[in-house]
């Protein structure tokens, strides 16, 4: 039998039911989300659906509201059907796949799985998301056949956006349903699988919850405040800015007490019990209802002046009184800013000798005790707890990572001067003449295997293709400061970008030309692809804006219409290579990343695309290619001979509008409703799979006979664009939807977009609308107000609306 999930239920719509739901909708999957019938229906109710279905109605209608958005496009909710656990529970036996999301109550879950058992069909998957309830507690007097179908599927929240899977075997769960869920998981949901033991709070939550307890214990004892802990935690070591409280925050103070209550009761043999015992002041702050973001106030919040000025607060521990947040730095976070890796800013606070610098190693050293104890009580090796933390709390590293990257024996040396425990495992790995946790052996990436007592490569999906790994294998063909170019295998090339943000420069679209020769006289085709760090990431965040910004300084208006044209030409050369190219643009992809992926064969895109033409916002407009590609892309749309007789004002005012309105998609299905994807590119949902899945079409057009495009003149809407475009802009100006600079800027754009002064329908040379958006550019950075936008985006990372 072929296994399949048709169509898939979720039982419960609050948040976690609702955006399990929503993620399954965006992967095509027809989904049941049912909810209890309300308790407190009035007799006249009783036989109203509306009112029987209110809690699920309610649940849903905040998954669609909900911002960010659950949904890769709303448009997926059409795939949802809503119902309640009396009147539509007989559905059920139609699913192949039930996930139960309801209240953690023991009694409430096993009457509900009785229920499923009479009436699921054979082989169905059912599924719990319950985090503190023993598997084989729900499952208790059920019959062999059910429990062979059931296992714990714990995603995390948003479900949309965070990228870990924990998977968890009942003792009787068939291999194959677990083999079935970890792929379909992976493929179909995006999600990074890690197997989890049938243990309190599974592995993300027994390792997070521990490192964030332990350190709003010590933070008073050593004299820390709620600031200077978020200070620290933060990207310097590599971690989230919401960092500790402000995560806390988000989640809810009364969620992450729950969390540490159940791991206080059910983890009793735990050496490090007392660190789920929240402080005195965490349960006063519970008792004024102080939980975070869901009241407006919690370890922060924000107050308006009379003149709506907004003031950010913060707690005081001792007090329970909000002050003036001030923003503190320590000498080891003024260091670390200066250092160029993340590995080299972990290395600098972790040894630093202020009082920030202190703490932040006292708590690595705690976690790395930790972590190294749970294995293998939480899983059997380092690699769950890593990617754990990485997928589900998006730390760039994991604990075992940033034990090896501050070293292992001299970490272990300090600890031992310090008095500290070293876990027995560790010492043994030691001992052994083994120093590290990971390790490269001939481009294999490998960890240590405390079971074993010995090394093993770390486990790959056979479509994915590490950059890293190809680097580290000798692979790299040649690189700058900017870019490199790397043999991925069966003469797919890449070309990957490293600059901040990975911002498009001089040094990048020379590193495309070079790596265009290259593949022409040695390989079969190329790929435009990044790794860079955490989720969403920025595939590119456009143009080298510094670098714009001198030149506009400077007046050097014959240098950058030169950089403009090696950059198209750059372009141009990849649309019309004699061999495939494929971008695979993943998170932010805008202005410059934008048109480079334009200028590709194909796109294979990263589910989570925030993709757009955003260079109005600085004053500017596309001009790698960007007005001429996109309105391109429109009209290669149509079928073949009707561009003619079609009214093209349908496909211009949209294709003007992403560029003059900035419009970024939420989503790659965003961006294909946008116009930005056609209908030959394609959508993955896991970004460990992207190089693969990109490096894979490659292979496919070389196999089909690919053969590049003929270069052919372009049918544009000339006068009769402009036109129609003034009277859009009127709209906007009266609506106050866009500045009068703005409107200034666009009429320019639709200028270029439209071929310039030519009548509609008039077929023109793509060079010729190439020189329109040069010259459009270098007199757009002769304005002091374009300028002036393009300072304050670099001073403040925000646009400027003049």
């Amino acid at each position: 039998m072929v296994r399949k999930i048709r169509k898939a239920a979720v039982i419960g719509s609050g948040i976690m039911g609702g955006g399990i739901a929503a993620l399954l909708a965006g992967a095509g999957v027809n989904v049941l989300l049912l909810d209890i019938v309300p308790f407190d229906l009035k007799d006249e109710e009783k036989s109203d659906p509306a009112a029987r279905n209110r809690i699920v109605k309610a649940g849903m209608d905040a998954a669609l509201a909900s911002a960010p958005s659950l949904f890769m496009t709303k448009k997926d909710a059409a795939l949802i059907t809503t119902g309640n656990l009396e009147d539509d529970f007989d559905k059920l036996a139609e699913c192949d796949w039930i996930v139960e999301v309801v209240v953690e109550n023991l009694k409430i879950k096993q009457a509900l799985f009785k229920r499923l058992e009479a009436i699921r069909k054979p082989d169905a998957i059912i599924s719990s998301n319950t985090s503190g309830i023993p598997l084989k507690d729900m499952s208790a007097g059920l019959s062999p056949e059910f429990k062979q179908h059931f296992m714990g599927t714990h995603f995390f929240n948003p479900v949309r956006y965070m990228h870990l899977l924990e998977l968890i075997p009942g003792a009787e769960t068939l291999p194959e349903v677990l083999a079935f869920v970890a792929k379909f998981g992976e493929k179909h949901l995006g999600k990074g699988i890690v197997w989890a033991k049938d243990t309190p709070n599974f592995v993300g939550n027994r390792i997070g919850v521990q490192g964030i307890g332990k350190v709003m214990q010590l933070m008073v004892e050593d004299g820390m405040t709620v600031p200077e802990v978020d200070a620290i935690f933060g990207p310097a070591l590599g971690r989230p800015k919401t960092a500790i409280f402000k995560t806390t925050d988000l989640v809810g103070l009364d969620t992450m007490s729950h969390v540490c209550q159940n791991s206080y009761d059910l983890c009793v043999d735990d050496e490090q019990r007392d660190a789920f015992v929240v402080p005195e002041y965490v349960k006063k702050m519970l008792e004024k209802k102080l939980l975070g973001n869901k009241t407006r106030a919690g370890f922060y919040k924000t107050d308006l002046t009379p003149e709506w000025k907004k003031i950010r607060k913060v707690i005081n521990p001792a007090t329970l009184e909000y002050e003036d947040l001030v923003r503190p730095s320590f000498p080891c976070l003024d260091a670390a800013k200066k250092k160029a890796t993340l590995a080299e800013k972990i290395v600098c606070v972790l040894t630093g000798d202020d009082k920030g610098a202190k703490f932040a190693w006292k708590m690595a050293a705690n976690s790395f005790q930790y972590a190294a104890n749970r294995i293998p009580e939480i899983s059997d090796t380092i690699i769950e707890i890593d990617n754990s933390m990485k997928w589900g709390y998006n730390f760039e590293m994991g604990p075992f990572e940033v034990w090896d990257t501050y070293g292992v024996e001299a970490a272990v040396e300090r600890m031992k001067t310090e008095n500290l425990e070293v876990p027995a495992n560790v010492m043994a790995m030691l001992a052994a003449g083994n120093k590290s946790f990971y390790r490269l052996e001939k481009g294999v990436k490998e960890f240590y295997d405390f079971a074993s007592a010995s090394y093993k490569a770390v486990p790959v999906n056979k479509t994915m293709v590490s950059l890293a790994a190809a680097k580290g294998n000798n692979k790299t063909v040649f690189e700058n400061g900017s870019a490199s170019l790397i043999d991925i295998g069966d003469g797919v090339f890449c070309i990957e970008f490293h600059t901040k943000m990975n911002a498009i420069n001089g040094e990048i679209v020379d590193t495309i030309d070079q790596s265009l020769d290259h593949v022409d006289a040695n390989g079969v085709g190329l790929v435009i692809g990044n790794e860079a760090g955490g989720m969403p990431g920025a595939f590119s965040a456009g143009a080298d804006l510094a670098f714009v910004s001198k030149l506009c300084h400077d007046k050097k208006y014959a240098e950058m219409d030169a950089f403009l044209k090696k950059a198209q030409d750059g372009i141009q050369r990849t649309k019309y290579a004699p061999f495939p190219v494929v971008a695979a643009p993943y998170g932010m992809v805008l202005g410059g990343g934008c048109e480079t992926c334009l200028g590709a064969d194909r796109i294979v895109a990263h589910a989570e695309l925030f993709m757009g033409l955003v260079e109005i916002g600085v004053g500017l407009l596309p001009a790698g290619g960007g007005c001429m590609n996109i309105w391109k892309k429109f009209v290669s749309a149509l079928p073949a001979g009707t561009a003619k007789d079609m009214d093209l004002a349908k496909l211009f005012i949209p294709a003007f509008m992403n560029v003059a309105m900035a419009k970024v998609s939420m989503s790659a299905a965003q961006a294909k409703g946008n116009g930005y994807l056609g209908l030959a590119d394609r959508i993955v949902f896991n970004r460990d799979n992207l190089i693969g899945e990109a490096k894979k079409e490659v292979l496919k057009m070389v196999d089909d006979a690919y053969a590049p495009p003929a270069k052919q003149r372009l049918l544009v809407m000339g006068n009769a664009g402009q036109g129609m475009v003034n009277g859009e802009l009127f709209n906007l100006l009266c609506g106050k939807m866009m500045s009068e600079y703005d409107a200034f800027l666009a009429k320019r754009i639709a200028y270029v977009m439209s071929g310039g002064d030519v009548n509609k329908n008039t077929m023109v040379d793509e060079e010729a609308i190439l020189k329109l958006e040069r010259e459009a550019f270098v007199d757009f950075s002769k304005e002091e107000k374009t300028v002036a936008r393009i300072d304050h985006m670099l001073k403040t990372g925000k646009p400027l609306r003049n």
